[in-house]
């Protein structure tokens, strides 16, 4: 699951994973858009609709909190976020326009988060990689992409499948019974 990244003055460079070793999620966007990476926050977009998915699943109003509190409550939830691309060169912020993208090393994860036991994907491309980390023993779900670029779905059916990041799997007992956020 590695890959060296390309170099060169138009290769755009991802955010760094926000992870600790009691991660139980990860959510694995694309490659951050223009806004984000400008902002050097995830999900920076005012449209994007993945902190208020987030927020639901985890009981609590994300949005309202300053970007680094968000990311604290969201490792309090042990929910991580990453990319599944480091780097890539792209103009504007469209998956499609991704050229020649650079893999982020995932060896690591089991190290750095022994926890971890779901890995969720937000859209179609990053969900490319879900038979990687399937095949590397982690659950996995391809999620509808928070981006304000898919809006084939509503918020609610979008939230729907999303809570499947939180749901009981055959041996996992429900969030409900407080164990997983």
């Amino acid at each position: 699951m590695t890959s060296s990244a390309p170099s060169n003055d138009k290769t755009l460079s991802g955010l760094a994973p926000v992870l600790r070793p009691d991660t139980r999620i990860l959510i694995l966007g694309s490659f951050p858009g223009a806004q984000s990476l400008a902002a050097a926050q995830y999900y920076a977009h005012p449209r994007n609709q993945f902190w208020p998915l987030v927020s639901r699943l985890a009981g609590e109003d994300l949005v309202a909190l300053p970007y680094a509190a968000r990311l604290e409550r969201l490792l309090a939830h042990r929910i991580g976020l990453w990319d599944v691309l480091g780097a890539c060169e792209r103009e504007g912020s469209l998956d499609s326009a991704i050229r020649k993208p650079a893999a982020n090393d995932f060896d690591r994860l089991h190290t750095l988060c022994p926890q971890l036991e779901t890995v969720g994907f937000n859209g179609q491309a990053s969900g490319k990689f879900a038979p990687l980390f399937a095949d590397a023993g982690y659950r996995t779900v391809v999620l509808p992409s928070s981006s304000p670029a898919h809006m084939a779905m509503t918020f609610e059916q979008k939230l729907q499948v999303w809570r499947q990041l939180v749901d009981a799997g055959p041996d996992r007992p429900s969030p409900a019974q407080g164990s997983l956020l």
